[in-house]
């Protein structure tokens, strides 16, 4: 299952039990008659509720948004909670400090993509896996065996404010305590109105920001909303469903599980082989990852004459040799681009190539290095306060 969250996906619904799949706790305060949920790791958000994404992109790079994202949180305790994380993640755990975050993946045992997200220590032997979409608990759950260690859902759902005004909002909202000398990818439990409750310096855009976890049934969600709302009222904080946010987690070269990458990929395959520790010692894929081939499958595509979608073809010449797994528009670069999943290793950055869309049309293309702009990553770091 893939999660797509193209233009033409938000017309191609069906109708489908809530019961199934876990409501927003948020939902009293964003609901609208023109929503579009969709599902992922087993909970409801808004692909689009009625708003003009042009207007919410342009107010996430130049303001602030509030997403109510379906990230999920998975945590692992216990004695063995650092031998058991070595084992299943990619990179080193037992280095990690009580705060830190890591992007972090879990592999197959054949060395592909089962599982991305991030790890956060929040105390020793307690950590959180914040994962994407996936059954990741059972599978954590299937290679416990021999581990003393405790997997538990905390039911926390996860807010994500995004933007140049993020820290200026998280300041005001946790009292002056949030400011600049929290770096990227760091996190602490803060006092947000009241309530106790753990932040980080990530997201999902590329842009400056926070994600705030709520503490299951303990957090009184529609009070904190408000406090948050009432923090950011004053910088022009909107909410937002999760168009923008796709947009955006595009441009800046952000994977999506499932949708980008998947089991058939490995992370080299996948331009990943930076989170891959294979001197750390044992886990899971990595006798396969040894000897997998280095060189990457996927890149980014440009097309100034059509928006690709999945499921569209490259061609060179005649010969089709790679396939779209997602695309949008990009209102800073002008272009339609997506993401191009190749058949196989090549000099193919800097081709220009075809795109065949769907309906049988053909646009010129060129391929290129990912993300598709900010290289260095200087926004999400704070390094570029730049207002597009």
């Amino acid at each position: 299952m893939v999660n797509l969250q193209e233009e033409k996906d938000l017309d191609d619904n069906v109708a489908v039990s809530a019961r199934r799949f876990e409501e927003s706790p948020f939902i009293a305060r964003h609901d609208t008659s023109k929503m579009v949920r969709g599902v992922y790791a087993g909970r409801f958000f808004a692909v689009y509720a009625g708003e003009d994404y042009l207007e919410k992109y342009w107010l996430l790079r130049r303001r602030a948004l509030i997403f109510d994202v379906p990230e999920k949180p998975v945590e692992i305790s216990g004695p063995d909670a650092v031998p058991f994380l070595e084992r299943l993640l990619t990179r080193r755990v037992s280095t990690m400090t009580e705060g830190r975050g890591y992007y972090a993946l879990a592999c197959t045992p054949q060395g592909g993509i089962f599982m991305d997200g991030v790890v956060f220590k929040l105390a020793e032997n307690r950590f959180w896996y914040v994962q994407a979409d996936g059954p990741f608990e059972a599978w954590l759950s299937a290679f416990s065996a021999g581990f003393d260690v405790t997997i538990s859902d905390p039911r926390s759902r996860v807010l994500q404010i995004q933007g140049p005004a993020s820290i200026a909002i998280m300041n005001a909202a946790s009292g002056g305590v949030i400011d600049e000398s929290m770096r990227y990818f760091r996190s602490g439990f803060f006092d947000l109105g009241g309530q106790s409750l753990y932040v980080s310096r990530t997201g999902f855009t590329n842009e400056l920001g926070f994600e705030v976890y709520c503490d299951g049934a303990n957090t009184d969600h529609l009070a904190l909303w408000d406090h948050l709302m009432e923090a950011g009222e004053p910088h022009g904080m909107e909410f937002s469903s999760t168009r923008a946010l796709t947009i955006r987690r595009i441009e800046g070269g952000i994977l999506g599980n499932t949708t980008d990458m998947d089991a058939s990929m490995t992370p080299f395959e996948a331009g990943l082989g930076a989170f891959i520790d294979l001197e750390k010692g044992d886990f899971i894929g990595r006798d396969a990852l040894v000897d997998a081939d280095r060189r990457p499958l996927l890149f980014g595509l440009t097309c100034a004459s059509a928006t690709p979608s999945s499921s569209s073809e490259i061609l060179d010449g005649e010969a089709v040799v790679g396939h779209i797994t997602a695309g949008v528009p990009s209102p800073t670069l002008g272009l339609g681009i997506g993401y191009a999943h190749f058949t196989g290793p090549g000099n193919w950055v800097g081709r220009r190539m075809a795109l065949r869309l769907p309906d049988g049309s053909t646009h010129a293309c060129e391929i290129v290095d990912l993300p598709f702009f900010d290289k260095e990553h200087k926004i999400v770091r704070g390094l570029d306060r730049t207002i597009p």
